[in-house]
């Protein structure tokens, strides 16, 4: 079975999102090997790019060797679901890798972690809430599983 990382900054807080982002992720364990790393906000009073910096250096402190950091952001690659599906094929079908997603704090990521990265996508255009980008992030890796085995969920 194909692995998939994922290291996020902070936990979830809102239940919507923790039930959602359970959910898929139930969902996405029939298709993929799952493993998580959830990253501690860093302390409130520090300025955002201290926050980013601090963030920054835990997110690349769980980097394994052949991990390929994928980050969500929303000047990212834009990509259509079944482009998503296509490239997470290529993703987890290479030797000795494994895709990486990486979504930031509410500040974002540091420039340390946006150089060490291989690939960014966007969920949106719009700018999202990390709780909010980690349950579509999940729904849409979801979908990307259902396309590569044909399975009716997803609908052109």
């Amino acid at each position: 079975m194909s692995k998939i990382g994922f290291i996020w900054v902070g936990k979830l807080k809102e239940s919507f999102s923790q039930d959602g982002c359970a959910l898929y992720w139930k969902k996405i364990s029939r298709f993929f090997q799952l493993e998580e790393s959830v990253i501690k906000d860093a302390p409130g009073k520090l300025p955002p790019a201290e926050k980013n910096k601090v963030e920054g250096e835990r997110i690349l402190a769980k980097v394994k060797p052949g991990d390929v950091l994928i980050l969500l952001d929303e000047f990212g690659e834009r990509l259509t679901s079944r482009s998503l599906a296509a490239k997470l094929k290529q993703w987890t079908d290479a030797p000795n890798q494994r895709p990486v997603f990486v979504i930031g704090g509410p500040f974002g990521l540091s420039d340390d972690v946006k150089a060490a990265a291989r690939h960014t996508i966007r969920l949106s255009d719009m700018t999202l809430p990390h709780e909010l980008a980690r349950l579509l992030l999940l729904e849409q890796l979801y979908r990307a599983g259902t396309i590569h085995k044909n399975m009716p969920y997803h609908h052109d």
